[in-house]
């Protein structure tokens, strides 16, 4: 492996490798994203080691192509699945670390009973891609706390804007009326790229260096 990908992968690691704390706060709803209601993205960036990993395991999930931007036209029925998938999971998995169910620092799986903000992610993800919701608007994404801690939430892309599904969180909130930094998310093209996401709030976590 290259150094610049071991640097890479290195850097996101950290990121993400002591995310997803149990006790971690929730973000605070109210921050003004000058009425931004759909996220910016910049371009490819790195990919979390965690879902390299995951990838390798689940290369058919890695592998969808979208050739258009997939934004769901949010009816009530739907909004009240998004509602309800998050709160569901959200009851139904204990939050533990990585280390605490898997023994290794960073491992992103399906939980069943236990598991960290990635694994209810990637749950939810994965129960609404069973009730019909297209892949494509369905974006694992990597935020920074307001206590500089990384976070994965997942953002649901609509034509009422980027809902954010949350751990830390009961409700479904806008992504610009939480107080996250946005670091990074999957490319809606390609369910095994990431994007980085211009996200330029004025934040209580400060500027982050990609």
């Amino acid at each position: 492996m290259r150094l610049y990908r071991v640097i890479e992968l290195a850097v996101t690691f950290g990121l993400l490798a002591s995310v997803c704390s149990p006790t971690g706060p929730a973000a605070a709803g109210g921050r003004d994203s000058a009425g931004q209601e759909f996220m910016v993205t910049a371009g490819h960036t790195s990919q979390p080691i965690g879902h390299y990993d995951f990838c390798r395991r689940y290369a058919r999930e890695c592998s969808v192509r979208s050739s258009a931007i997939a934004r769901v036209q949010l009816t009530p029925q739907l909004w009240s699945e998004l509602v309800n998938v998050n709160a569901s999971v959200n009851l139904a998995i204990e939050p533990a670390t990585d280390q605490e169910v898997y023994g290794v620092p960073e491992y992103w799986a399906y939980p069943t009973t236990r598991g960290d903000c990635e694994d209810l992610v990637l749950l939810k993800r994965r129960d609404l891609i069973e009730m019909g919701w297209p892949v494509g608007a369905l974006l694992i994404t990597v935020v920074r706390q307001r206590n500089g801690e990384g976070h994965a939430v997942l953002t649901v892309t609509t034509d009422r804007g980027d809902f954010i599904l949350d751990s830390l969180q009961p409700v479904v909130r806008l992504w610009n009326e939480t107080d996250y930094q946005y670091v990074k998310r999957q490319s809606q093209f390609n369910s095994g790229q990431w994007v980085a996401i211009d996200d330029a709030r004025t934040t209580l976590v400060g500027s982050l260096t990609q």
